[in-house]
C-alpha cells in the first residue's frame, strides 16, 4: 500500500510540471528518498505512466488514458444524475440513446420500482422501426442513411401495432416534424406506450425517451412535452457530457 501511495504521489507531482521535472526535484517536491523515487520512477516509464526525455519525466500514454477513462465515467455520471432526476421529478423511467457507427445504443436507463422500465425483449438494436427512441433517432438521419439503417435492419413485425414495412416506415419518418417527440403505442412492446425526444449538438444524434403503461398513456404528451422543456434548459450543461 505504501508503494502505491508513493508511486501516486509522483504522478500528481509530475503531472504538475507541464515541462516535465528531473528526478532530484520530485524527489525533494514528495519528501521521497532519492533511491526510491529513481526506482518508482523507473517502474512507472516501463509500464508506461511515465516517460523520460532528456532527463527530465513527463506523464505517459497509461496516465493519459487513465485521466481520459476518468473524464468520461465523470461524464457518464452527470447524465446518469440528471435522468435520475427527470425520472423523480416527471415520474417516469427515462433513456438516453445515441445514434453512433450506424447503430442504435442505449447509454443510460434511470428507472425505479415506481417506474419500472421496459423490458428489452427484443434487441433495441434491430428493432428501432418498432421503439420511439429507433424512430426518434432514425427521423433525424437523412434518406440514405435511414435506407442504410433498414438494409441493415429490415421492419419486421414484433406487436400486431408495428410499422408493417420498409417503406411504411419511410414514409412515418419523412412525416416526423422537426424536434417534436416521437410517439409509438405498444408497436415494441403491448400494454406499453413510448415517447422520445430528439436531441442534435452537432453532428451527435440522440434522444431522450420514457416509456409509461398502456392505462396511463394519457399522460404520455404531458410528459413528453415536460421533458423536453427539462432538455432545453440544461442542454448547455449537458452539451459535453451527451456524446459519453
Amino acid at each position: 500500500m505504501g508503494s502505491v501511495q508513493r508511486a501516486m504521489r509522483l504522478l500528481e507531482t509530475v503531472a504538475a510540471h507541464v515541462y516535465g521535472a528531473p528526478a532530484k526535484q520530485l524527489a525533494r517536491e514528495t519528501g521521497l528518498a532519492l533511491p526510491t523515487t529513481y526506482h518508482l520512477l523507473r517502474t512507472l516509464v516501463h509500464e508506461g505512466y511515465l516517460r523520460r526525455e532528456k532527463g527530465l519525466f513527463f506523464l505517459g500514454d497509461a496516465a493519459e488514458r487513465l485521466g481520459s477513462s476518468g473524464a468520461q465515467q465523470k461524464r457518464r455520471s452527470a447524465v446518469a444524475d440528471t435522468l435520475a432526476h427527470w425520472r423523480d421529478s416527471i415520474g417516469v423511467p427515462v433513456y438516453y440513446a445515441m445514434y453512433r457507427d450506424g447503430e442504435i445504443e442505449v447509454m443510460c436507463v434511470s428507472d425505479s420500482p415506481e417506474a419500472p422500465a421496459v423490458e428489452e425483449w427484443a434487441d433495441f438494436r434491430a428493432t428501432g422501426h418498432a421503439h420511439a427512441i429507433g424512430q426518434c433517432l432514425l427521423s433525424q438521419l437523412d434518406e440514405d442513411a435511414r435506407r442504410d439503417h433498414l438494409a441493415r435492419y429490415p421492419v419486421q413485425p414484433i406487436t400486431p401495432y408495428t410499422v408493417r414495412d420498409n417503406d411504411a416506415l419511410l414514409r412515418r419518418l419523412a412525416r416526423t416534424r422537426r424536434m417534436e417527440p416521437v410517439v409509438e403505442r405498444q408497436e415494441y412492446a403491448l400494454g406499453t406506450v413510448c415517447a422520445a425526444v430528439p436531441i442534435t449538438v452537432g453532428t451527435t444524434v440522440a434522444t431522450m425517451a420514457m416509456s409509461l403503461p398502456l392505462h396511463q398513456a394519457d399522460r404520455l404528451l404531458p410528459a413528453a412535452h415536460r421533458l423536453q422543456t427539462e432538455i432545453g434548459r440544461h442542454l448547455g450543461t449537458l452539451t459535453l457530457s451527451i456524446s459519453i
